[in-house]
């Protein structure tokens, strides 16, 4: 029998180190579409819910941020904007379609100076410790294969003081909901990838993997075995979406 180690990618369970080549995969389909896909799966929503991860970030001029699983950099967009030309945005992705998806976009919309960009494994961020004042990840943790390393590692290169924003796909609050969102994550979800990108094998992954990530509570704790303090979250459009926030004191 073999003893391999394995995890799960959606409801499929695949060796270790298989995962983040698969993940890889699924956002190397969708990166030039990811947008128009975002809007479309929340009705413009997830705007919404960046837009508070931004105001509980506490970002100030002249501070440095790490943006973990940019993507096309909605978060990094904003805090290059916070931050001014003193601060520092650090935009990363482990996948190198978005991050040049996200590169092009920022370039496109007249963000640089304060800009860097650097693939990274958010299980093993190459950065020192102790030199972010916030560390983001926005609908990324999901995707990350020993989540418990991920946020130990965010907890390490935060300067004491600074503060972790998790914004991710979470649990509803509310059976009623729940069962409303099951229909639409695995009947809506996979037939707009369909038409839309001509791939509904990676929006079914994407359901499937919201229905594998801890819960609020759970998260909360992960958080609390990591070091942070005075964690907290803030459910979104009924639990569908939850931003924890945690301290490095």
């Amino acid at each position: 029998m073999s003893d391999q180690k394995t995890t799960h990618f959606g409801y499929k369970q695949v060796p270790v180190d298989e995962k983040a080549a698969r993940v890889r995969a699924v956002f190397d389909s969708v990166a030039s579409r990811y947008d128009l896909m975002n809007d479309l799966m929340s009705l413009g929503i997830h705007r919404l819910w960046k837009r508070h991860a931004i105001e509980l970030s506490g970002v100030r001029r002249g501070q440095r941020v790490l943006d973990l699983a940019s993507g096309t950099g909605d978060l990094a967009y904003r805090f290059s904007g916070i931050v001014g030309p003193d601060g520092l945005v650090v935009m990363t992705d482990i996948n190198a379609a978005m991050l040049g998806e996200g590169r092009e976009r920022m370039l496109d919309r007249g963000r640089v100076g304060n800009l860097h960009y650097s693939l990274v494994n958010a299980e093993k961020i190459p950065f020192a410790s102790d030199l972010f004042d916030c560390v983001t990840i926005g609908f990324g943790l999901r995707n990350v294969t020993d989540k418990q390393s991920a946020i130990d590692e965010m907890f390490r290169v935060l300067k004491p003081g600074g503060r972790a924003l998790i914004l991710e796909f979470s649990h509803p609050v509310s059976k009623s909901l729940s069962k409303v969102y099951d229909l639409y994550s695995f009947s809506v979800l996979p037939t707009l990838g369909r038409l839309v990108v001509n791939d509904p094998e990676s929006y079914r992954y994407l359901a499937e993997s919201i229905r594998m990530h801890p819960d609020q509570e759970t998260l909360r704790s992960m958080m609390e075995v990591a070091g942070f303090e005075r964690c907290d979250y803030f459910n979104h459009t009924g639990g569908i979406v939850a931003i924890h926030r945690g301290y490095k004191l």
